[in-house]
């Protein structure tokens, strides 16, 4: 297979560290299409991450067709509470923001414009489809298009397999909905980088504070 070399598109002009510092999780999608144009430029932003070896293991299933989506959702959503604590349901999950918006994300996945997965060729690949899935979530960013990654239960494995007809020896490692953000990019708030951080030894602190 030929290899290829792409020049940056116009399109991703926004500054990397625009790009890195206003990019957040977007779980509140609007049902507004993305444009083939654009998620091409995302797939190209995606090619140019790192990959294992340069083997090319790691592929991308855009997935556009509104009844799979929607069969996707009901997997997904499945997906979703299998891996909350058990006696969770939609009618007793605890209350507050951390739980809101990824529950109701899992009740609206059957109604975002795109779904993506990202898929690894053979087992254990995810070395090289990570960093292809977050170069496509910077692009995303670029382009105003909002993304979350997120990971599905083994529950349904082979369920996603049988309705994207994915072969046996692939692995999907994360999902990422794409829309148009109901909400807003913008800086977040995070723990001090100096807290986070150690130096040589763990709980050693950074030389910065």
């Amino acid at each position: 297979m030929a290899m290829v070399k792409l020049e940056p598109p116009a399109q991703l002009g926004m500054s990397l560290g625009e790009a890195m510092f206003t990019q957040r999780a977007i779980r509140r999608l609007k049902p507004d299409p993305i444009s083939d144009e654009d998620i091409q430029v995302l797939m190209d932003a995606a090619s140019k991450a790192p990959n294992a070896r340069n083997e090319h293991r790691g592929r991308f299933l855009v997935v556009r067709d509104r009844e799979k989506i929607r069969k996707f959702a009901e997997l997904y959503t499945e997906a979703w509470w299998a891996k909350q604590p058990e006696g969770w349901s939609p009618e007793n999950a605890p209350p507050g923001d951390k739980h809101l918006g990824p529950m109701r994300l899992a009740g609206a996945m059957k109604d975002v414009p795109v779904v993506v997965l990202a898929v690894s060729t053979a087992p254990r690949y995810a070395s090289s489809i990570l960093p292809a899935a977050q170069n496509l979530m910077l692009a995303a960013r670029a382009l105003g298009i909002g993304s979350v990654l997120t990971t599905l239960h083994p529950c349904v494995t082979h369920r996603i397999h049988e309705l994207f007809k994915l072969p046996p020896e692939a692995e999907v490692h994360c999902c990422i909905p794409l829309g148009y953000p109901e909400g807003r990019f913008g800086t977040t708030a995070r723990l001090p980088t100096s807290e986070t951080t150690f130096y040589d030894e763990w709980g050693n602190p950074p030389p910065w504070e």
